[in-house]
């Protein structure tokens, strides 16, 4: 229990908690919290265990709060286009919820993580070039203070002009200023028309200048995914699938109905054309739309079994949308003479791309080689006015950066952190350098 409970899915070294518990309600949570607190021991809360960036590591022991029984849906408004749901659910488990109410939650980051981590990680997906990050989805939260106060912050009005925004200081925190135990959520609702595409480049920079112009023109694409040659290889090895190897992106249009989404198809086969786009195909079947975003779906899972034993070191940055071909090229360039496979697969509708380094833990040089790539990248993102992460947030993992990315805001965050967890026992060693 405590080693499943010791890491997520990343490649960092698993570090045990000294206890896990189980809470199944705010109160319980409360309870908890406060006897750790008179203990003096950590908090460290745990969702679904996907992280990548070593969020849910007990690095200093204490008490891991697995929260995955607070599992309850409190309530939907079919009439607000909201809902308020425990921690514990998970993304699937709401969208199954709605299915027959015409809405849904678009938060898509690929595991099927709970809504909890999700917010406390600010979390994303291939959906958020249209429908936003959890920072736009969520309107409020109960959060469970390193004290043992219950706070409720936000509402569900749609605007509010009252009081500091507590709700977004908490999205993103990682767990370091309280437990968050319920969620209000922003639903959408379900599009009438939804029709996908995939067209391969002669070239890598191609591609990412048609991502640029499709968004410059304010063309509502819902996902533009981009995956390069050697993701494509892996997800045609691992999916049995026969796409070209070449720069490739993946389109989804949203609209209210099928001439919407086929003129915004149109426009944007004109741009692929544009900068060397060949074979455009789109699809409006269902069966159809799912064979097309196989590939994006198992590409993590695709690259780590290009080579046996190995396991993936996933990273990401995000720089404004103009300069994003300058920073995928760079980087491409950089890890050109790397000794392991190294797959890209990028949201580059919102500047967003990840690497998956595909390394043997086992070889001190790949693991050498694979950090000094990575803060390379990091570098070159901040340089160009971007950020160390643009979903997996900063956990351990991506701590070096956090001060050359904030400067002196990292002293405020300090100070924040001080007040709300002055013994710091909330998931300490995440998020803000001691």
């Amino acid at each position: 229990m405590r080693e499943h409970h010791s890491h997520g899915e990343s490649y960092h070294t698993p570090a045990l908690p000294d206890l896990v518990c189980f809470p199944q309600s705010t109160d319980d949570v409360q309870a908890i919290v406060r006897l750790a607190a008179r203990e003096g021991l950590p908090i460290v809360p745990f969702g679904a265990g996907t992280s990548l960036e070593g969020h849910v590591h007990a690095l200093h022991g204490g008490i891991c709060l697995d929260l995955r029984q607070m599992n309850r849906i409190v309530r939907v408004s079919v009439e607000d286009l909201d809902a308020t749901v425990e921690a514990g659910v998970t993304r699937r488990q709401l969208t199954h919820h709605l299915r027959n109410t015409g809405l849904t939650f678009f938060i898509d980051p690929g595991a099927d993580c709970t809504l909890g981590g999700m917010t406390a990680t600010r979390a994303s997906g291939t959906t958020a070039v249209r429908y936003g990050t959890m920072r736009e989805n969520v309107l409020g939260l109960t959060v469970v203070l390193a004290d043992g106060r219950i706070i409720h912050t936000g509402g569900r009005a749609r605007k509010s002009a009252s009081g500091y925004d507590l709700t977004h200081l908490f999205v993103g925190s990682e767990g370091t200023l309280g437990v968050i135990t319920e969620i209000t959520l922003r639903l959408h609702p379900q599009p009438e028309a939804v029709s996908a595409a995939v067209c391969p480049f002669a070239t890598l920079e191609g591609a990412v200048q048609t991502v640029i112009n499709t968004i410059q023109l304010g063309i509502p694409v819902a996902r533009i995914e981009l995956l390069d040659e050697t993701q494509l290889d892996a997800v045609n090895r691992y999916s049995k699938l026969e796409y070209a190897l070449q720069p490739t992106l993946f389109f989804e249009f949203h609209g209210e109905s099928e001439e919407t989404v086929a003129g915004q198809a149109r426009a944007v086969q004109e741009i692929s054309a544009e900068h060397g786009g060949t074979a455009f195909s789109w699809a409006t079947r269902p069966a159809e739309r799912a064979r097309h975003w196989q590939a994006r779906h198992d590409a993590l899972y695709a690259a780590v079994a290009l080579r046996r034993g190995s396991k993936a070191w996933t990273t990401d940055v995000c720089v404004p949308i103009s300069r994003l071909a300058e920073c995928i090229l760079e980087t491409k360039k950089a890890n050109a003479g790397a000794t392991m496979p190294i797959a890209l697969v990028g949201h580059a509708g919102d500047g967003n791309f990840h690497l998956v380094f595909v390394v043997d833990p086992s070889k001190a040089a790949e693991l050498a080689e694979v950090r000094r790539l990575n803060e390379q990248m990091v570098e070159r993102a901040l340089a160009l006015g971007g950020t160390c992460s643009g979903e997996h947030g900063v956990g351990y993992g991506k701590l070096a950066y956090a001060a050359a990315e904030h400067g002196e805001a990292i002293h405020v965050m300090r100070q924040i952190k001080q007040a709300l967890d002055p013994q710091n026992l909330m998931n300490p060693g995440k998020l803000i350098p001691e």
